[in-house]
């Protein structure tokens, strides 16, 4: 069922860590826009996905939308346990095409089908702009539809009434104009329960050559309330690093729904993987994925792996820190975090 946000009251969208009962992602299948595009093999794309399948699923369930020209290659190469579901798609952003789960005390789940436009119109997305919709009603959950252009890769939450996202992609004129931060506020928190909008600048000048405009989960993410992982850079010379700090100086002014400032944990880029000759990587250990029991962090088999598994040890204690290997998924612009997305149980737990 598709309702309007202008219905929608007492439901939150919970933090990642919250019990999963399952996550959700797109398999790839778009042969001519990984290998014009980005310029690797979709054969080599699928093998870094069903990494990242097959280690979640030793967590939790994969519900794994296929596109049914695809569905060879996703049996061949993901395990027994992940649901396949046949469904057209253009893209395998899940993050961002996906629906974003909320909750509600008494009534349970339900989802949000942003209004999406691919990045402001950089990519076909006649089937994706509808793929959120189509995932909620195979579950039989409620659908929140709302005008704003959004893609959950832009907004990280803490379960705590704060968002965290940027301007450089909400304020966007490919996405939203004419909207103003306090439009975009009341939206966030009438449908996701959020009480503190926190805006960073993002990636304004385009610096970073991604199709997403400067999406939070390059940025940073939520530990727990109050503590962040941020991306951060040893090169203080490039223009990047100017990136970095301008975002870093807006998370030491702000302070999150309950007043609290921000403790930030840095995780360095994995700069020695960077692919020189490609036209956008991932090289962001921020994108890594919150799942039951795990992080499913993106490694790139180099040194610089370690430290940052290291560091989302001290951060999430007690969950097991997984490595998975993304050098080519990385050419599309993207990590784990940009192509999961969480289900979460319900009742609501952790």
């Amino acid at each position: 069922m598709l309702r309007n946000d202008n219905q929608h009251n007492g439901w939150s969208m919970p933090a990642e860590w919250a019990v999963h009962a399952a996550t959700w992602m797109v398999w790839p299948h778009n042969q001519a826009l990984w290998e014009s595009g980005w310029g690797v093999t979709l054969a080599q794309v699928q093998e870094d996905f069903a990494r990242v399948v097959n280690a979640i699923a030793r967590f939790e369930p994969v519900k794994l939308v296929v596109d049914p020209a695809a569905l060879e290659s996703a049996r061949a190469l993901c395990g027994a346990n992940v649901e396949l579901i046949p469904l057209a798609v253009n893209d395998s952003w899940c993050r961002d095409s996906g629906p974003s789960f909320i909750a509600h005390p008494q009534q349970g789940l339900a989802g949000v089908s942003w209004r999406f436009n691919a990045w402001g119109g950089k990519s076909a997305h006649d089937l994706d702009e509808s793929l959120a919709r189509r995932v909620l009603n195979s579950l039989d959950l409620e659908c929140f539809g709302t005008p704003l252009a959004n893609e959950g890769g832009a907004i990280h939450v803490d379960g705590d009434g704060t968002l965290i996202t940027t301007e450089s992609v909400l304020l966007n004129p490919n996405r939203n104009p004419g909207l103003c931060k306090a439009e975009i506020e009341e939206i966030f928190s009438r449908l996701l329960g959020v009480k503190k909008t926190i805006w960073l600048p993002g990636d304004p000048d385009h610096v970073t050559g991604d199709m997403t405009d400067g999406h939070v989960d390059g940025i940073c993410a939520f530990a727990r309330p109050g503590v962040l992982l941020v991306d951060a850079t040893r090169d203080s010379d490039s223009v990047y690093a100017e990136v970095v700090r301008e975002n870093r100086r807006a998370l030491q002014l702000a302070r999150d729904a309950r007043g609290r400032s921000f403790e930030m944990l840095e995780l360095f880029e994995a700069s020695e993987a960077v692919d020189t000759q490609a036209e956008v990587f991932c090289a962001s250990y921020t994108n890594f994925y919150i799942v039951n029991g795990a992080i499913i962090m993106p490694a790139y088999g180099i040194a610089a792996d370690r430290e940052a598994a290291e560091v989302l040890a001290l951060a999430f204690p007690g969950r097991e820190v997984v490595p998975v290997r993304i050098n080519h998924l990385a050419h599309g612009g993207g990590g784990v975090h940009c192509i999961t997305q969480q289900q979460p149980a319900w009742p609501v737990k952790g």
